[in-house]
């Protein structure tokens, strides 16, 4: 079985890639700094649901990508094998507000984990990368070739980390993939996001809130299909220094999301509208031939199956989960 570091691996799409790998048997050992972006409580039960699933094949080091040394420990005794790099400062809009912020983590941070993984022979560097690299639209659906533009110093910061991964590809001989996730939703996603800021006003017979004119439209993904990708890349050698949309490849406006999930609450209640955000791409959409003709990838979940699932899983964790989202309301908007 593999031993494979997952940096971020407390956060919610880190936690989901940890227990899929546990799940299939592999040992992984968690780096993540508990930066309390949003509430440590989340994080928390991410943990505590990565102990449950691998026991003494699970270990938790809380620390940052940025501490050399402690990277170069964690890989020094030569038994780590693959390294997922899920660490980043997430947040568009947090981003535009304090651009210095994501630079530490998203750029400094990965460019530690690259000269240690080539130090230590790593054998695959697999690199969370994000669809703000594109930026403005050229044309839809995005390809990997596509002009990227970012519009947002999240977005600087994700596609310097894909030219970092693909200099140390070629330089260094790291073996190198960046995934680009397209809007990443589904149980214990961050409290702020749109899904659960609609789910949780529509539960408590509030109108969910739009930012601009609902038209917008968003690929979202379902975190099932992002841990699939991910753990293909296990075993897969076809993608050495490759960049690859991960998707939905299917896309829906924001003023119809909020309508599904009042259908799927059954809320009585309609529409409330507010001033669009900075930062906010207008559409996003994935091509994701790439990915299908390299790793197989079909993802299985759309966005109405996944709005469903995610309200079932959020009504049987009520209780503790939701007064977190009533606290992310009262500090920050909702994201799309």
């Amino acid at each position: 079985m593999t031993h494979v570091l997952v940096t971020g691996g407390a956060g919610f799409i880190g936690s989901h890639i940890t227990t899929g790998l546990l799940d299939r048997g592999h040992t992984v050992t968690v780096l993540d700094i508990l930066d309390p972006y949003y509430d440590l409580r989340i994080k928390e039960r991410n943990l505590e649901q990565c102990r449950a699933a691998g026991g003494d094949r699970f270990q938790f080091v809380e620390g940052s990508v940025t501490d050399e040394e402690l990277v170069c420990d964690l890989l020094s005794e030569g038994d780590v094998d693959v390294i997922y790099n899920q660490a980043a400062q997430a947040g568009v809009r947090a981003s535009v507000e304090n651009p210095k912020k994501p630079h530490r983590i998203n750029t400094t941070g990965l460019l530690t984990l690259l000269t240690a993984a080539d130090e230590f022979g790593i054998r695959r560097f697999v690199n969370a990368s994000s669809s703000s690299v594109y930026g403005e639209v050229d044309y839809l659906p995005y390809d990997e070739d596509h002009q990227t533009v970012p519009q947002s110093p999240y977005g600087v910061t994700k596609l310097a980390g894909e030219h970092y991964c693909r200099l140390w590809e070629e330089i260094y001989d790291v073996s190198t993939v960046s995934l680009r996730y397209f809007t990443v939703y589904g149980p214990r996603m961050r409290p702020n996001m749109a899904i659960t800021n609609f789910t949780s006003r529509c539960l408590n017979g509030e109108p969910p809130v739009i930012y601009g004119d609902g038209q917008q439209s968003r690929d979202f993904t379902y975190v099932d299909d992002i841990v699939d990708a991910n753990l293909t890349l296990l075993e897969d050698d076809d993608c050495d220094g490759e960049v690859l949309n991960v998707g939905s490849t299917r896309t829906i406006t924001i003023e119809e999301l909020a309508t599904h999930v009042i259908d799927e609450t059954g809320a009585d209640v309609g529409l409330e509208y507010a001033d669009p955000k900075e930062a906010d791409a207008r559409h996003t959409h994935a091509d994701v031939s790439k990915a299908r003709e390299l790793l197989d990838y079909e993802p299985s979940t759309g966005i109405r199956e996944g709005v469903s699932q995610f309200v079932d899983w959020y009504r049987e964790n009520r209780d503790w989960y939701e007064p977190l989202v009533l606290e992310s309301q009262n500090v920050s908007s909702a994201s799309a």
